[in-house]
């Protein structure tokens, strides 16, 4: 078996926060109605065509998702939709920051066209990427980029 056979494979946290539980319910004119489930299948198939493995996570609870950030330390990146978090979670940001791992932030609404506390991300900053607007196919874009910066190509 050569060398390149025998690498683990590149493991991804796919991270989504409050109320993306609901996707495919919630306000579909927004959000649409693909569900998290039809989300975390594609992401987890996008990855193992590019040869990574996604773990996937969601919760309304922000000491959750710290958590689960911290515990993504030996993982290559995380693909993070942090939902409203992303407006006002210092804690949130703070994990993002500590852990040395790529993050993208994704929102699958163009969130610079709805209200203005929306236009705001605390976790932007420290993120590598961020993508808005694109819908459910933001997550292949996040997904690629993660995989990019983990490998130190972008």
């Amino acid at each position: 078996m050569s060398a390149a056979a025998a690498a683990p494979r590149p493991a991804v946290l796919l991270l989504h926060g409050p109320n993306l539980n609901l996707l495919g319910e919630r306000d579909p004119a927004q959000y649409g109605t693909t569900t998290l489930a039809d989300i975390e299948k594609r992401v987890t198939n996008l990855g193992a065509d590019l040869g990574a493995d996604v773990v996937c996570a969601q919760s309304n609870h922000e000491g959750v998702l710290v958590e689960q950030v911290h515990a993504a330390r030996s993982m290559a990146g995380i693909v993070l939709n942090p939902g409203a978090f992303a407006h006002y979670s210092i804690a949130l940001r703070d994990a993002v920051d500590a852990v040395d791992v790529p993050c993208v932030e994704i929102h699958i609404s163009n969130v610079h066209a709805r209200e203005e506390f929306r236009h705001r991300s605390v976790i932007a900053p420290v993120a590598q990427g961020y993508i808005s607007g694109f819908g459910v196919d933001g997550y292949d874009l996040a997904l690629r980029g993660v995989l990019l910066r983990a490998a130190g190509t972008r």
